[in-house]
């Protein structure tokens, strides 16, 4: 399916993204993660995963710790995950994850971001059906085809699987995620994942034209900048 040059490109830029911001939206996904199932670790595996991750981009522990507390009732803080879906220039789309305390700031200020550019948000489902909600888990391996006799033995679907440069890029349902790890970490003691993610991801990219792609990159620039934005799904083929 060709995504790995894609998610990885993905994943280089998230890497250079502000700490602040990289911070921020780690607090606010582990205090979800905290909310939805416990707020201990060992005993919420998505919650105890999702800390390591975080742990290896260097979140401090005083934040995840804040992020803890919360979901377990100290401050006031309730945060929400929405989901916004909008046209850019050309045939670009884009879908907006936020994970926000106030849903209405948040709204406002994507939707004055796509006005800023002239272009506008679509109702639910009007972009993400040309996407596909997919996991991505990318690790140093050499031998694909062990790694794929495990997750099948394991009744793992794999979707697709991909070995390029000693890297093994695994697509995954992201139900499967945690589950495939556990079947991988058991060959692979102290695995580390280039890219451990779920997402987004278009269907076919496109190439946008240089007065179109200068409108996009504006466009996309908006919503990065906004705090409540955790991440851009998009169908262009960013250089």
């Amino acid at each position: 399916m060709g995504r790995a040059y894609e998610v990885r490109k993905a994943s280089i830029q998230k890497t250079g993204a502000a700490k602040g911001k990289l911070y921020t939206t780690f607090a606010k996904e582990i205090y979800l993660a905290a909310k939805k199932g416990s707020p201990n670790p060992d005993a919420n595996v998505v919650l105890k995963r999702l800390i390591d991750k975080a742990k290896k981009q260097q979140v401090p522990n005083d934040i995840i710790n804040r992020a803890l507390d919360k979901a377990k009732g100290v401050g006031q803080d309730e945060y929400h995950e929405v989901i916004y879906e909008g046209f850019g220039p050309g045939a670009s789309t884009l879908i907006i994850k936020c994970l926000t305390d106030n849903v209405n700031r948040t709204v406002g200020m994507v939707r004055a971001a796509f006005n800023k550019v002239n272009k506008s948000l679509g109702v639910t489902n009007s972009v993400s059906y040309n996407y596909e909600h997919l996991g991505i888990l990318m690790f140093k391996y050499e031998n694909e085809e062990e790694i794929l006799d495990l997750l099948l033995n394991a009744g793992i679907n794999v979707i697709d699987i991909e070995k390029e440069h000693g890297f093994i890029t695994l697509t995954l349902a992201p139900g499967d995620m945690n589950k495939a790890k556990d079947e991988i970490e058991s060959i692979v003691p102290n695995v580390e994942y280039e890219v451990d993610e779920v997402g987004m991801y278009a269907k076919e990219m496109i190439k946008l034209s240089e007065e179109d792609l200068e409108v996009f990159n504006k466009l996309f620039k908006l919503l990065d900048d906004i705090e409540d934005v955790s991440e851009i799904y998009t169908n262009v083929k960013m250089d």
